[in-house]
């Protein structure tokens, strides 16, 4: 069956710097894909590929099958929605959202007509007349969204949409995107740097490191499955233990032993076991807890309101963890556990990662 959009060894290099190494991606209908990573990646420059602002010097892009790496922007049918939001200062917020159908040869009427549906859909209608500087910021997104999809598009492509809007605001605005898109059941692809904003928004989320993919899958297996250990560093916060294979079901970490699942790692290899903070047991000294279970020693605890972020020395494995306990730093209903106190924690072998170097 053939993919709604299929990306095939798309390369591209500015002078001597290669900034998308083989890139291979299918997006399936009605998805909502987020193009994750760090700056300088290269999602963005994948995403303006897709959109035919640059060229590609390898690979193909095929549209249902056929190959559109050759066509120019405004022939592709794909709607645009930037940072800056790019739009007239000079023209209100209806003339901005009519301007997007003149490639269309919609007449006057139709346009007005689909205007104002476009306002009534991002619920700005009674903004119709404003200008962008009466407008606020997640305002002015809202008509540059009404803009992009006014012509019907066949794809959504957003780039870094929200990152100029405040903390509110953004997390308001994300969820209308997200609730729009289904409601309309567009194809969309979303460049982001946010962590947060591609877990809670996207179907799939394929993570990009140095011009290639990293991993690609749903916001739940990139961040309960990681492949690699960049992956489970980028994605939510992880403990990272170096580790030596001893045996299938074992690790050495320093001079302690921890039962995990290391896979197809060989004997003797490196590498890396992590574990997520909430994961990771404490319980009052003393308390006996099982296997992978070690003494350790609290040296500070942060307040974040729902919870309690801990930090412990753990001296049989050499390494400092990273723990969440409740809110109120207590420990199974006892006296809180102040900085200094010996605690015993535990890692759950079904909690473990163990990942490649």
């Amino acid at each position: 069956m053939t993919s709604f959009l299929s990306l095939r060894g798309i390369g591209k290099s500015f002078g001597a710097t290669r900034v998308l190494d083989g890139i291979d991606l299918d997006i399936e209908p009605g998805e909502f894909v987020c193009l994750l990573g760090p700056s300088g990646c290269g999602k963005t420059t994948l995403l303006r590929i897709v959109c035919g602002i640059e060229r590609a010097d390898s690979g193909q892009i095929l549209l249902g099958g056929q190959d559109i790496a050759g066509l120019p922007p405004a022939a592709r049918g794909f709607g645009v929605v930037f940072q800056s939001y790019a739009l007239f200062p000079n023209l209100t917020a209806a003339q901005n959202i009519a301007y997007g159908l003149h490639p269309t040869g919609a007449l006057a009427r139709e346009m007005a007509k689909r205007s104002r549906e476009m306002l009534d859909l991002v619920g700005l209608t009674a903004h119709a007349d404003k200008y962008p500087v009466q407008l606020s910021g997640g305002q002015q997104q809202r008509i540059a969204l009404a803009r992009a999809l006014a012509p019907n598009p066949r794809l959504l492509l957003l780039d870094e949409p929200l990152s100029a809007l405040d903390a509110q605001v953004r997390a308001s605005l994300r969820s209308e995107i997200r609730a729009l898109q289904r409601r309309l059941g567009i194809v969309t692809i979303m460049v982001t740097h946010d962590q947060e904003e591609a877990l809670s928004m996207a179907d799939r989320v394929v993570l990009m490191h140095n011009g290639r993919i990293e991993q690609a899958g749903t916001p739940d297996e990139l961040y309960r499955q990681p492949r690699t250990r960049f992956v489970a560093g980028f994605v939510g916060r992880m403990n990272m233990l170096p580790a030596t294979v001893l045996a299938d079901g074992k690790v050495r970490v320093r001079d302690s032993e921890l039962f995990c699942a290391p896979g197809n790692l060989s004997v003797g290899s490196q590498a890396t076991v992590g574990i997520r903070p909430e994961h990771v047991v404490v319980k009052r000294f003393g308390t006996e807890l099982g296997a992978n279970s070690f003494a350790a020693r609290l040296l500070d605890t942060e307040f974040f309101g729902n919870r309690t972020s801990a930090r412990l020395a753990c001296e049989p494995l050499g390494i400092e963890i990273e723990a969440e306990l409740p809110a109120d730093a207590r420990s199974g209903g006892e006296e809180p556990l102040v900085p200094s106190s010996m605690v015993h924690i535990q890692l759950p072998l079904n909690a473990l990662s163990v990942l490649a170097h």
